[in-house]
């Protein structure tokens, strides 16, 4: 199952290189979209969620292994954090493309002189 979602994390990483380094503003914010579920899908991955009991003190019938939050609560924390951080670049490449009339990024860049 590891190397399947290896196999995946490394897909969505190429996909998300090949949009970050495209021209459109859209694309760009796109692809750090993708490449930030390809982390979250790494940690999980690298986390080995397992099956097992809840780590509760008072649980003195699991005798089998436990299974470790930490992964979860990293990737929930993350999840929501690049969901916020994508809507506020969404909204910056509008404006941008409001007040600028396109989302070419070279057009974006400017000229030397101004």
């Amino acid at each position: 199952m590891e190397t399947l979602m290896i196999l995946l994390i490394g897909v969505l990483v190429s996909v998300a290189t090949y949009l970050v380094l495209s021209r459109n503003v859209i694309r760009v914010i796109l692809g750090t979209a993708v490449l930030s579920h390809a982390v979250h899908l790494l940690i999980l991955t690298i986390g080995e969620v397992k099956k097992g009991e809840a780590p509760l003190l008072g649980n003195q019938t699991a005798d089998g292994p436990y299974t470790d939050a930490l992964p979860q609560a990293l990737i929930l924390t993350a999840i929501v954090i690049s969901f916020a951080v994508t809507a506020f670049v969404l909204v910056l490449a509008f404006r941008a493309y409001k007040t600028n009339g396109t989302d070419d990024l070279e057009k974006l860049r400017g000229d030397e002189h101004d």
